[in-house]
């Protein structure tokens, strides 16, 4: 054992004998302790801790540096002879000065791959599933770490393909790729307010009154050279925090070793599950530890079934009454958003004699694919037919998605199962957001509430 460990684990056990006595006196006499024996524990207890890091420091010193030793190759004949039980024991002649310590050449647990054998390490993995299969060999002892390993993350690369985090950091070039497929073209995110987050939240005002209101900034005809009438603003704060949504994917020896397949697998299942996580929040998130959807928003309306209307059913009239409920304005950026069983009632669904959302040739020429010139969208965050949800009508250009610079993350350790021959690969994003609009608004003398976020009422 270290020497100078040996005398701070000495000092700990001083330390602790003494605050012993301390509380022991004061029990006997059945008192508390005084602020000078107060004092005097609370100096004992940080001198204790104090030396307890520079004791880890020193062994985690010591522990790297044996490590340095063995990755180099480096061993001493006395270590040899200490772990080979054939190895014979060679007395030291009397008078004979001990010899200094002989290094034995080791196989070594890792050759790094010139640019020869590998790509460029600045060109990177042609697929994910190479990147896969480099980090495993680099795990081996014997294995070949790939340069490409090295350049995606030389300030943590250590030791058998482990860095001081326990792995490799998946390249930046899948982390675009990924970012590309949650980005699709059914992703909800795509179409909302996306602003950057340097810090954990944002704060912003709102001014949710509208021209014909009575509240807030007002405008008034005014006589030649009389007074001006004075009015304010009627502003308030909203803020928004982030939160973390995360995907960790362990995958076993057999799976990595099919390194092809594993790279369209991972890439694609881990993009679909944060596409379909962050779509689901934006649309139903409560707020607590996610996003707050629209559908549990102030600023949602719901439109009320007909009067005597069919149970699971969707008819003309509902979609009528749901353009209308959109403020004017937010029209050309609305979509319609509906459940995968509601298309074929769509389908069916005539204003008089005339198709609501096929074309006249009907089923032989391909749908219109709109309801009032905005695309329909079926997705699965819409509930089923019946259901509130079921069909929704949002510009989600007024949906705030906060989002913490950098975006998708991705690190991988190929010891945390290390046991159970498994590397984990983890995704991680934080995302906070909350419609722009505090609540509906009140159309002038009309019967209507208008929003940006609509929904029909469960039937």
């Amino acid at each position: 054992m270290d020497a100078i460990i040996m005398q701070y684990r000495e000092r700990q056990e001083e330390l602790v004998a003494d605050t012993q006595a301390i509380l022991a006196r004061s029990d006997a006499e059945k008192r508390d302790l005084d602020n000078e024996e107060a004092k005097q524990i609370d100096e004992n207890t940080a001198e204790f801790d104090r030396l307890k890091a520079e004791i880890g420091r020193r062994e985690r010193a010591i522990a790297q540096a044996g490590e340095l030793n063995a990755s180099a190759g480096r061993r001493t004949v006395a270590d040899a002879e200490a772990f080979d039980d054939d190895a014979p024991a060679r007395p030291q002649a009397r008078g004979e000065r001990a010899r200094p310590a002989e290094t034995v050449p080791e196989r070594p647990r890792a050759q790094v791959l010139g640019q020869t054998a590998r790509q460029s390490a600045t060109y990177g993995f042609r697929h994910f599933g190479e990147y896969v299969a480099a980090v495993r060999t680099a795990g081996v002892r014997g294995g070949d770490v790939d340069q490409r390993l090295m350049a995606a993350t030389a300030s943590t690369y250590g030791n058998e393909g482990a860095g001081g985090d326990g792995g490799f950091a998946v390249p930046p070039e899948y982390r675009a790729t990924i970012l590309e497929r949650v980005l699709g073209e059914d992703s909800l995110l795509s179409r909302c307010d996306q602003q950057t987050a340097s810090g954990n939240s944002m704060t912003y005002p709102s001014d949710s009154t509208v021209p014909w209101g009575s509240d807030g900034i007002q405008a008034y005809w005014e006589s030649e050279a009389s007074a001006m009438t004075q009015t304010k603003p009627k502003i308030g704060d909203n803020t928004v925090r982030l939160h973390k949504l995360a995907a960790l994917v362990p995958m076993t020896e057999e799976l990595l070793e099919d390194a092809p397949a594993m790279g369209s697998y991972v890439a694609r299942k881990a993009a679909e599950k944060i596409d379909f996580k962050v779509s689901n929040a934006i649309a139903r998130g409560n707020g607590v530890g996610q996003p707050l959807g629209f559908l549990n928003s102030p600023a949602l309306v719901t439109v009320a079934a007909e009067s005597g209307q069919t149970a699971d059913t969707i008819v003309a009239a509902n979609v009528v009454k749901m353009y209308a409920a959109m403020p004017s304005r937010n029209r050309m950026n609305a979509i319609w958003l509906i459940h995968p069983d509601a298309e074929p009632q769509l389908s069916l669904m005539t204003l008089g004699q005339t198709p609501v959302y096929l074309p006249p040739g009907g089923l032989s020429n391909n749908p219109y694919g709109t309801l009032f010139g905005r695309p329909v969208i079926p997705h699965q965050v819409c509930e089923t037919v019946g259901d509130v949800f079921d069909i929704g009508f949002v510009d989600l250009s007024q949906y705030l998605a906060l989002i913490k610079a950098g975006g998708l993350k991705s690190q991988t350790s190929i010891h945390l199962w290390f046991d159970q021959d498994l590397t984990a690969f983890k995704f991680t994003l934080r995302i906070g957001g909350q419609p722009w609009w505090a609540s509906s608004v009140a159309s002038r003398d009309g019967s209507f509430a208008l929003s940006p976020f609509v929904t029909l009422a469960a039937r």
